[in-house]
């Protein structure tokens, strides 16, 4: 396949239209990622989430700047609100990043929910996949900053680092949240606001609180990202991170995990397609839910029937 094997090749071309393809779900995504399945599992993935405001994208773009003085080559997906017009993402984080694209050492691709209520959607993992085959060492993923995203990113990422930032008032709100129990690394971003010193009491009071799960207590890193203070310590501290949870075989788990979820999702996707493929086939589905909808059958009974029909 000419676009798997320009891509493997180093095109960014090719790249970007297999991120295209597999977005847009056309004819070949599949076959697509298939063929470079085989090529994925070597890139460090990198959660960034924490609430708007928070300066997540000015902290990706300088983290990637560090990475990038390291020698590594760096892939960034920033997860926007996906518009109801165009189905695509509606802010485009390459306008907040606009030094890092003339670096051909970065890529970055703004991606939309596509309808993933507030998570990420599948088209997010494949994406990371295929940044992953083309090479990349680093993939940083940046969510919304609201919504399931902030929690469905410690599926994808092997290190979930949640920019928290003093003065928003929302601290409390983000512990109530549970979004505490997904960070494996919290940066204050910000620090050189007033009530820095505060928001770190609270959360270090608030690990003192929650279990421990993994022998990894998450570290509290300070930075104020525009000036680039902080950065290289931030970094250290996720290079201890991915060393811990690599001797520990917490990645492991982590990955044999994510591998399962991927797999289950692919299935239920499978079922459901072929369910509607052969009950749309004549009109039936439409027909059984009139009978659901005029309370002549409950749902639980038809869905029945139709899954005894299908194992017929």
């Amino acid at each position: 396949m000419q676009i798997v094997e320009e891509l493997l090749k180093g095109s960014r071309v090719a790249l970007a239209r297999a991120i295209t393809t597999v977005e847009n779900e056309y004819d070949e995504a599949v076959e697509v990622m298939r063929q470079l399945y085989a090529h994925t599992g070597r890139a460090h993935v990198i959660g960034i989430t924490g609430p708007p405001g928070a300066g997540k994208s000015t902290l990706t773009d300088k983290l990637a700047k560090e990475y990038r003085n390291m020698g590594k080559t760096v892939g960034i997906i920033a997860i926007d609100p996906t518009s109801p017009f165009s189905g695509g993402a509606i802010l485009g984080d390459r306008i907040r990043m606009n030094d890092l694209t003339l670096d051909e050492g970065v890529f970055i691709r703004s991606m939309g929910t596509r309808g993933s209520l507030g998570g990420l959607s599948r088209k997010t993992s494949e994406a990371v996949k295929i940044l992953d085959a083309f090479g990349k060492d680093v993939i940083f993923i940046e969510t919304v900053g609201v919504g399931q995203s902030e929690v469905d990113i410690v599926k994808m990422a092997d290190t979930t680092i949640v920019v928290m930032v003093p003065g928003l008032g929302d601290d409390i709100q983000a512990i109530k949240a549970g979004i505490l129990e997904i960070g494996d690394v919290f940066a204050i971003n910000k620090a050189d606001r007033d009530g820095a010193d505060r928001l770190n009491i609270e959360l270090e009071a608030m690990l003192d609180l929650s279990q421990e799960r993994t022998g990894w207590r998450p570290p509290i890193k300070r930075t104020v990202a525009s000036q680039s203070e902080g950065i290289r310590e931030l970094v250290a501290t996720i290079s201890e991170h991915i060393a811990f949870v690599n001797q520990s075989g917490e990645l492991e788990k982590r990955r044999t995990q994510r591998t399962r979820n991927e797999m289950l999702a692919l299935l239920q996707e499978a079922v459901s397609r072929q369910i509607l493929n052969r009950t749309n086939a004549d009109g039936q589905f439409d027909a059984l839910v009139k009978t659901v909808e005029h309370r002549e059958k409950d749902p639980y009974e038809v869905v029945e029937k139709i899954l005894r029909d299908l194992m017929k």
